[in-house]
């Protein structure tokens, strides 16, 4: 979904709705953190190793620091040097935390830089007021607003540079995603696909903000930057102008396919990676045809934007899986230990699919399920397309039952980390099954186009948790090992040369666990339930740090965040039935943690 009807819009229908600078050379290697994901591959994997499997269990709270915003923390904080970076959910504060202060327990803040969103943008973001984190390259920070602006500040001082407006709140387009930035580049993309928007990526000058190119999800070749460079791989994505021709009329131009994810990059193709989200509505009868290029894969030349390749992951989506989840730059040996490694990337599929892609062609060399659903019945590798499950297709009219996974996937857009050392992926997921009735919808500018109605709960995997933490061997397509929760593990994953992986739970614990077996190691209650992306640094005093975001929200923690009403079990588009229990367990929140040892 755009994890975006606004907790404003959901309340209309019941949840209607860089490269980066280096680090000085006083520093030793990976002491920090300047982009959400770590590095362009998006790994998520510091190098750091003072937290170890054998002393983790001394970890206490540092300091901590409050964001005075208590909606959902999903960002990521930032260090670049002495200095942390962290930016909140709607009104969109970046806040500078000096570290030297902070270890002293003194007022950390140096400066707070406040864009002053529109105040109506909070009524067309679906699924809370969310902001994904901000990015630093050579001496600024870059990130973006609910209000559809992108924001450069001089990182020193706090000084505004730039800040662009790309689209219009009018039209229900907001951004919650954060930017990357590649050799001077700002790549951003919108969010909406709930109110019928048209998805599209844009590049930005760093220096001035100035849109470099667009590339859009729908319409023809020329707005979709498809040109004699593009060769996909499969004979389906093939064919002139598929962005119109595989839809119906012009709904194309309302197709939804917003890049609201994460963008990857890999500096020896120059390719930059990311997914597009679900087409516009969510009653798939109002669109016959595969909807190009909604649920797709992108691979664009990262100067230019022309597109190389791409693959649909889910060709006329049924269900509102996305496929916006991040694409993991890594070379593995998939055809075995004594053959080459192949470049390739990773996605876990929101439809419940392990996909391993290789990156210069796009051909799927595996897409193995992870987690039990039904929604499909597997993917076909030669012609590379998804096989539908015909009796799990929705109906006007029709109440399908017993779905799995539900429109939040097997996993949503919380990113997963991997560890070289072990050579395992850590994914935080959810699972969920659900009740779909396709309803009729029309299109009005600026409010919800939804066209379904949903009931969520406990999938077929555990009927009493609908939170999985896994570790997954990529080479032998299996689950090491997993750990359950209650709720939907919505907080990102952070592993370490120290072999232990971290992350937060929906009831507030943040958790660290030994990387090979998942054994608890330790475990700590904060204020609020935990949907951030823990990272870990340096500090000036040489010590390693953890810091993560408490403030339960989004779209799973709508029921606590917007204040919903739990008898209603179709509020915030179904999520409130499977999380009626949640306002028992937490708070709202928005306190930023950081632990170390004594």
């Amino acid at each position: 979904m755009k994890r975006h009807l606004s907790i404003a819009a959901v309340v209309l229908t019941s949840f209607f709705g860089i490269r980066i600078q280096a680090a000085p050379a006083t520093q030793p290697a990976d002491a920090e953190w300047t982009m959400p994901l770590k590095n362009y591959q998006g790994t998520r994997y510091s190098e750091l190793d003072q937290i170890k499997i054998d002393n983790a269990k001394s970890l206490q709270v540092a300091w901590t620091f409050s964001t005075g915003v208590n909606r959902g923390q999903e960002a990521a904080p930032i260090v670049v040097g002495k200095t942390m970076y962290v930016v909140t959910p709607f009104p969109n504060i970046l806040y500078a935390l000096d570290l030297e202060k902070a270890a002293k327990k003194e007022n950390p803040k140096k400066w707070q830089y406040e864009p002053k969103p529109e105040a109506a943008a909070q009524g067309v973001a679906c699924c809370d007021l969310v902001n994904r984190g901000c990015i630093y390259d050579n001496g600024f920070i870059y990130f973006n607003t609910l209000d559809v602006q992108t924001c450069c500040v001089n990182a020193e001082t706090g000084k505004e540079v730039w800040k662009v407006k790309l689209g219009s709140i009018n039209t229900g387009e907001s951004i919650t995603m954060a930017p990357l930035v590649v050799k001077g580049k700002v790549y951003v993309g919108d969010s909406g696909g709930e109110f019928g928007v048209r998805g599209w990526l844009k590049c930005l000058d760093a220096k001035s903000g100035a849109t470099l190119w667009t590339a859009y999800s729908t319409g023809p070749d020329d707005d979709v930057r498809i040109g004699p460079r593009f060769k996909p791989y499969y004979d389906f994505m093939k064919g002139k102008d598929q962005g119109v021709t595989s839809w119906p009329g012009e709904k194309w131009k309302i197709g939804g396919g917003t890049v609201w994810g994460w963008v990857t990059y890999d500096p020896e193709s120059n390719l930059i990676f990311y997914g597009t989200s679900n087409p516009g509505s969510w009653n798939a009868e109002l669109r016959p045809g595969d909807n190009k290029f909604s649920s797709t894969v992108f691979a664009r030349d990262a100067d230019t934007g022309e597109a190389v390749w791409a693959y649909q992951y889910n060709p006329h989506d049924l269900f509102d899986h996305d496929e916006i989840n991040e694409h993991i730059i890594l070379d593995l040996k998939v055809d075995g230990p004594d053959k080459p490694a192949r470049k390739v990337i990773v996605h876990p599929g929101r439809n419940g699919f392990m996909y391993i892609i290789d990156r210069n062609t796009g051909q799927v060399l595996s897409a193995t399920p992870y987690i039990n659903q039904n929604a499909a019945k597997g993917v076909d590798l030669k012609s590379g397309r998804l096989i539908p499950n015909p009796e799990m297709e929705p109906k006007v009219g029709k109440t399908i039952r017993n779905i799995y996974p539900a429109s939040p996937g097997a996993k949503d857009w919380q990113p997963c980390a991997y560890s070289p050392r072990t050579g395992y992926l850590y994914v935080p997921h959810q699972n969920l099954a659900c009740d779909f009735e396709s309803v009729e919808t029309s299109y009005i500018e600026g409010t919800p186009y939804v066209g379904a109605n949903e009931k969520m709960y406990a999938g077929p995997d555990d009927p009493a948790n609908m939170g999985f933490f896994d570790c997954w061997d990529l080479i032998n397509k299996k689950v090491v090992w997993r750990l359950k929760e209650k709720f939907p593990c919505w907080s990102g994953a952070l592993v370490t040369g120290g072999d232990v992986v971290f992350f937060g739970t929906m009831d507030g614990r943040f958790r660290c666990v030994n990387a090979h077996d998942g054994s608890s190691l330790w475990e700590i209650q904060t204020g609020s339930g935990i949907i951030g992306q823990p990272t870990t640094y340096l500090g000036p005093d040489g010590k390693q740090y953890v810091a993560v975001l408490s403030g339960v929200g989004g779209w799973a923690g709508a029921v606590v965040a917007g204040d919903l009403d739990i008898r209603d079990p179709t509020g915030a588009l179904g999520f409130v039935n499977a999380m009626k229990d949640l306002p028992k367990a937490t708070q709202k929140g928005g306190t930023l943690y950081v632990f170390a040892l004594p």
